[in-house]
């Protein structure tokens, strides 16, 4: 697992995060913003209080969160099989 350990919030429902391994950038997180429980950063201060929790997710007041795994693939654009080679692919027939 991918250990976010800092984020900033940014304009336009972007990110700034980094992480553990010392990957750092920005994500757009603009495709989120105002669908389901996302309709909470609607207010700007909601998105603005951005943290991350002992596990290294990105959370929001509310129950919100984001698992770190999925904003390091879109960070880095990786696929998750390069980033983490255990993963087994599906069988096509699952």
């Amino acid at each position: 697992m991918k250990k976010a350990v800092q984020a900033s919030p940014l304009d336009g429902f972007r990110l700034w995060l980094k992480y553990e391994d010392g990957t750092e950038g920005i994500v757009d997180l603009s495709d989120l913003a105002g669908r389901g429980v996302f309709e909470a950063w609607s207010e700007e201060n909601i998105f603005r209080s951005v943290t991350i929790n002992e596990s290294g997710a990105i959370v929001w007041p509310g129950e919100i969160d984001l698992c770190p795994d999925a904003l390091y693939i879109r960070l880095t654009g990786r696929q998750a099989e390069e980033i983490f080679p255990g993963l087994m692919p599906a069988p096509a027939d699952a």
